[in-house]
């Protein structure tokens, strides 16, 4: 293309964007969606508002260490600067090969997000960015450059500066700007800077040594040493405040070889892997760990049937309930922690409401229970991966000092879904069975989001990808470390390619001590799902754990110490009815359930007669049942409702007065404020539970009766809340836009950079900040008029029924009763118009395209 052929360069971030295609512009809309919160009237406003300081801080924070390693080297550039002048910068006097090839990526990355803008002979940094990472002495720059020899010489004296340039070399000139400019070709002059410094003294290129990578600043004291003088005098360092000198960026830019970074960083860290086991090895063991994920939902919500924890006056458990959660799942207080909140974002947990708000199961409970387990567990692993919760902020402390506690405020963290999907991706990239050293993987997060004046081990980020590997392996997402085959379906890497170093790797696995070689390729590329995608990533990754769950059994073994022995997992009608007549005594491979007198009496409290007991077990054992389990059941039946507790409080009957006179006798009755109303009826001070609870402990085996005189059935009934919604994720940021949305904003965008840059005709003013035009009904009216009989466009300002003004190009067809009926150029369809609604008309020029 010729120089009269080439478009003229942009003179404005604004006319950059307006020489986009739809295609780039849609990509700067999607990676900045705060840009289109509301949408902006036209690309001159959406210019200005991709240059405001909270825009361009989030872009920048988005920006991978490279990308970002490459903006702050435009910012210590000139400005504009060539693309020669930023490769310098980046890749050194030596021409790093790897910065070479990163470079024309990483700039793409710039310009498409509307940071740098400008072709690549005239390189611009949005002003923002520029004041942002540029050096200054109140916020160094991470490149640890100083301020020019120009910035640095802004206050000094004339005869200063001239003394400087003639013992530097150089002749004396007239003024202070050309003395400032032969100084700066000085420095930069790679052949006389290397003369200078050759007759440097050695402790004076010490000291530009300890000052070359940053920070720039030193101390001097009013007579400096004659090492500091030397270089003083020449302009190597120049003051900038008493007692204060500063390495001038020129200077340094020689030492370091024309390197802005001490350590540039064009290529990603790559993970490592520290052993590979066999799929299959893999996948049992997440299925096993995601067996026992289920199980301890159960165990904790069945914990909390009849009504869990209250809820603490500021929300969420107290230390005293965690705790006891913890031990009644076996499991340490963060891991419980983890449990809780995973039912909370699932949904199956909630506070219930009452006066008394306490914590219990959901509605939603009883319908997960009844669906099959792979199935139950995949919305366990859905709602983890969007929840913005975070379990692993329990225990610590807020802004305010304030204990964070389990399902209580302050625990929402809007980046946890994008960590938990990024980590996850790192791991769908490696061979499949491979575990990944968690190290690398945290480096590599480090790369493609810096942390921001953080030590790595604070850095959010970090706490929030080292939660992610703990937790996808506790929910069973992972196995040995590695990710499962259901866990790369629930990401959407169902049909993520074998990488050629799983092949063939044998029947056996690697020791954890050793270090394999891993492919140098990007990870497969996995995105957070929309809900749709995601409902079928979820069915698919239940579809393939299912093989891999044990299948419920309908038998138990019974044994002669009153025990029973679940070999697997019970189906459910079982497992509750078990669950009623003994006590679990160990969990694992095997439940061992227990039966005593009082997990018996409980049965039998449900309504069960012995007869049904014995039925029971006798249909779902593949053993005799024993003799001192069939006696244990007869026996407690025997006693049971020989007492009948009802209220008189309370009172106690009993056909038998020798077993009243027992309990009257027994000093642990005391407290029951017990006395005779008749031979075979006591009256109790105590209300109806604690008498039963009373007579319980004694050895007795009450029953509690109605007013009616009937035994009351005292089945565990649920407590429930009422219906609840789980707890949406708290959103990082503006969502990014779907393709409807986009597809409209960019029309909107488009319409309204047509109505505010067509050109008027002579003598009507332009619009300006998308002024509106302005004339009187009248006149609005007959220019329409005119319009109509010649066909020309015209440029009007309309308000709609909202109140929300804009600008449109029109071509006029028919005015009558009240409206104009129109060509809009601006949304390429006819439209009809109140005229009472049109503010103002111009008329366009006659070249206007």
């Amino acid at each position: 293309m010729s120089t009269e052929d080439r478009p003229p360069a942009p003179r404005s971030l604004a006319e950059a964007l307006r020489a986009r295609g739809d295609v780039p512009l849609g990509a700067l809309l999607r990676s900045r969606p705060d840009l289109i919160t509301p949408v902006p009237t036209d690309l001159t406003q959406l210019a200005t508002r991709a240059g405001t300081r909270a825009s361009v801080v989030r872009a920048l924070e988005r920006l991978d260490r490279f990308t970002l390693q490459t903006a702050e080297a435009l910012a210590v550039a000139a400005d504009p600067a060539t693309y020669d002048e930023l490769l310098g910068l980046t890749a050194g006097d030596d021409a790093d090969p790897a910065v070479v090839a990163a470079l024309p990526h990483a700039l793409d990355i710039l310009r498409e997000q509307a940071l740098v803008w400008g072709g690549d002979d005239r390189l611009r940094l949005v002003r923002t960015a520029r004041e942002l990472l540029a050096p200054a002495p109140q916020h160094p720059s991470p490149t640890g450059l100083g301020p020019t020899v120009q910035e640095a010489t802004a206050g000094m004296s004339p005869g200063r500066i001239q003394g400087i340039v003639t013992t530097a070399g150089l002749s004396s000139t007239h003024d202070s700007v050309s003395a400032v400019t032969a100084l700066t070709g000085l420095f930069t002059d790679r052949t006389r800077m290397a003369a200078l410094l050759a007759d440097a003294p050695a402790d004076s290129l010490d000291v530009l040594e300890r000052l070359v990578w940053g920070p720039p600043y030193g101390q001097v004291t009013p007579d400096p040493a004659p090492r500091l003088r030397w270089l003083l005098d020449r302009g190597l360092l120049l003051p900038t405040a008493p007692g204060t000198v500063v390495l001038p960026r020129e200077v340094a830019l020689h030492l370091r070889r024309g390197l802005a970074h001490r350590a540039p960083e064009p290529v990603p860290p790559v993970v490592e892997a520290v052993a590979v086991h066999r799929p299959q090895v893999v996948d049992s063991t997440a299925a096993g760990q995601a067996y026992t994920a289920l199980a301890t939902v159960e165990e904790l919500l069945k914990d909390w049937d009849e009504g869990g924890p209250t809820v603490l006056r500021a929300g969420g458990l107290s230390v005293r309930d965690l705790k006891r959660t913890a031990v009644a799942l076996d499991v340490p207080e963060p891991v419980a922690a983890f449990w809780v909140e995973l039912a909370y974002a699932a949904g199956l947990l909630a506070a219930d409401g009452e006066a008394d708000e306490r914590y219990a199961a959901t509605p939603a409970y009883d319908e997960w229970l009844e669906a099959p387990a792979a199935e139950r567990w995949s919305r366990l692993a859905t709602a983890w991966l969007a929840a913005t919760r975070t379990a692993g902020l329990v225990g610590g402390r807020d802004a305010k000092d304030r204990t964070l506690s389990a399902l209580g405020p302050g625990l929402d963290r809007s980046a946890a879904p994008e960590v938990r999907h990024r980590v996850l991706a790192l791991l769908a990239g490696l061979p499949e069975g491979a575990a990944p050293d968690a190290g690398s993987v945290l480096a590599r997060l480090r790369w493609e989001r810096p942390p921001h004046g953080a030590r790595p081990e604070d850095d959010p980020r970090t706490r929030l990808a080292q939660w992610a590997l703990s937790e996808a392996e506790l929910l069973g997402v992972t196995g040995r470390g590695a990710l499962s085959a259901h866990g790369r379906a629930l990401l959407g890497a169902a049909a993520a390619v074998r990488h050629p170093e799983a092949e063939g790797s044998g029947p056996g696995d690697s020791g954890p001590g050793d270090k394999l070689p891993v492919h140098h390729h990007r990870p497969v590329p996995v995105v957070p799902l929309s809900p749709a995608e995601q409902a079928v990533a979820s069915a698919a990754a239940a579809r393939l754990l299912t093989p891999q769950l044990p299948e419920p059994l309908d038998h138990v073994l019974l044994q002669a110490d009153l025990t029973a022995v679940a070999p697997g997992p019970l189906r459910r009608p079982l497992a509750d009815m078990l669950g009623v007549l003994a006590d679990v005594e160990s969990k694992g491979g095997a439940t061992v359930y227990r039966f005593t007198p009082g997990s018996v009496r409980r049965a039998l409290d449900a309504g069960q007669a012995a007869s049904d007991l014995h039925a029971f077990l006798t249909a779902h054992s593949r053993t005799p049942v024993p003799q001192p389990l069939a006696y244990l059941i007869d026996d407690v039946a025997r006693r049971h409702g020989h007492l009948r507790v009802g209220a008189a409080s309370a009172y106690v009957r009993c056909d038998d007065d020798a077993v009243l006179n027992e309990i009257l006798a027994d000093k642990r009755a005391a407290g029951l404020g017990l006395r005779r109303l008749a031979p075979t009826v006591l009256a109790a001070q105590a209300d109806p539970a604690g008498l039963l609870e009373g007579l319980r402990s004694m050895g007795f085996a009450p029953a509690a009766e109605s007013a009616e005189g009937d035994v009351l059935i005292t089945r565990a009934l649920a407590h429930r809340t009422p219906p609840r919604t789980a707890p949406e994720p708290v959103p990082d940021g503006p969502p990014v836009p779907d393709d409807v949305l986009l597809a409209a904003a960019l029309r909107a965008i488009r319409a309204g950079d047509l109505a505010s840059t067509t050109p008027r005709k002579p003598g009507t003013a332009p619009a300006v900040n998308g002024e509106l035009p302005r004339t009187g009904s009248a006149e609005t009216l007959a220019t329409m008029q005119a319009a109509v009989l010649t066909g020309e466009a015209l440029w009007i300002g309309y308000v709609n029924a909202e109140g929300t003004a804009s600008q449109r190009v029109i071509a006029p067809i028919r005015v009558e009763g009240g409206f104009v009926t129109a060509y809009d150029h601006t949304t390429d369809e006819v439209r009809t118009y109140p005229l009472h609604r049109i503010t103002g008309v111009a008329e366009l020029a006659d070249d206007a395209g």
